[in-house]
């Protein structure tokens, strides 16, 4: 059923607790499916305010390179478990970049963990998979971290 997965990461520990999901699900389709790692590294220029352009453009190329680097070892990692995986880097708005992503490329699901914030703190902080969630009709699996 699902042949294309999309699985938006950023780096962190919790973004991964969807991983084992994704591995179960690739599974039960005997393998066949394609996941889909994607990164977005967010624009610098609200961090680049009063540094010169140069040392903002250092900045955002680090940041890439690290970016690329951890697809690279988690492309690996899932490769070394049998699955057919991926990497795409993108630079933008996460929220954006996902649903855009997910708009222009055949995506079956999208599969993703929530940061499990509510409150006064979603509202300062937004929300990735609240935004792709309102944003779009392909099915999503979302993974929230267990309470602790």
């Amino acid at each position: 059923m699902y042949k294309v997965v999309l699985v938006p990461l950023d780096g962190s520990e919790l973004a991964e607790i969807v991983l084992p999901h994704v591995e179960s699900l690739v599974r039960s389709t005997s393998g066949e499916a394609e996941v889909i790692l994607l990164h977005v590294c967010e624009p610098i220029w609200h961090e680049a305010m009063g540094q010169e352009a140069s040392m903002a453009k250092e900045v955002e190329e680090a940041r890439k390179k690290r970016a690329e680097e951890y697809l690279a070892a988690t492309e690996k990692r899932l490769k070394e478990a049998g699955l057919k995986v991926r990497s795409e880097l993108m630079v933008g708005c996460p929220g954006e970049e996902i649903l855009d992503y997910a708009a222009n490329h055949p995506v079956d699901l999208i599969a993703m963990a929530s940061h499990g914030r509510s409150g006064i703190s979603r509202w300062a902080y937004g929300s990735v998979t609240s935004k792709v969630l309102r944003g779009i009709s392909t099915p999503i699996l979302v993974v929230t971290p267990k309470k602790k």
